[in-house]
């Protein structure tokens, strides 16, 4: 599985949240999903959680780590 990440510096809002969460696609997910909720006040729905999955990127090669 390859490595994805969120930054939340990609999505506008108004705390300006500089958090970047990477790891395999799975983890970012469930780490993204909680910091959305408990920090941004997001309800976990499927539709969020598929929005969120949707805006995952691949990790940079030079962040990857062997």
């Amino acid at each position: 599985m390859s490595r994805k990440t969120m930054d939340c510096r990609d999505i506008p809002s108004e705390s300006k949240c500089t958090l970047t969460i990477s790891g395999e696609e799975d983890e970012v997910l469930r780490a993204a999903v909680m910091h959305a909720v408990d920090v941004h006040g997001h309800r976990d729905t499927p539709e969020f959680r598929n929005e969120l999955l949707k805006s995952l990127k691949p990790e940079p090669q030079s962040a990857t780590r062997r």
